[in-house]
């Protein structure tokens, strides 16, 4: 769906054409070619290839500006970028199980009645009758 007048594209539509990516990160067209070819930034392609840059796309070259700025090589903001992607990943996954746990607690307590057992966190069983067989065991000689 096209954003209409008046509204603001998804951070990852690609709308800004090189120079003007080149202008909001503050680095030069040339930078960002570079960037590119090493893999730290992928701007979205028109169909004539021209190269297309998202609000995350600058974003990211701000980020890559300010790490090579305080003296980090191209390989260490390359890895940084990496580490965050990941831990990112990790925090989203994470946000996942919990939601997940905590339905899977929700049907527990559902199932279960509402009642809760002498022990807190076990679930509600039905208590079974005991037998009152007994079994001798021996041992072969």
């Amino acid at each position: 769906m096209r954003p209409g007048a008046g509204e603001t594209p998804p951070p990852d539509a690609a709308v800004f054409v090189i120079s003007v990516a080149a202008e909001l990160s503050g680095l030069h067209p040339q930078t960002l070619r570079t960037y590119e070819r090493m893999g730290l930034i992928t701007p979205g392609r028109t169909a004539g290839g021209g190269r297309r840059y998202s609000f995350l796309d600058i974003e990211r070259l701000r980020a890559i500006a300010e790490l090579t700025a305080s003296g980090i090589g191209i390989e260490g903001v390359r890895r940084i970028l990496e580490l965050e992607n990941t831990v990112a990943a990790l925090r989203a996954r994470n946000a996942e199980l919990a939601a997940e746990l905590e339905a899977a607690h929700e049907a527990l307590r559902h199932a279960a009645g509402g009642r809760r057992t002498p022990g807190g966190n076990l679930p509600a069983l039905r208590p079974t009758t005991t037998s009152q067989s007994v079994v001798v065991w021996r041992r072969p000689r």
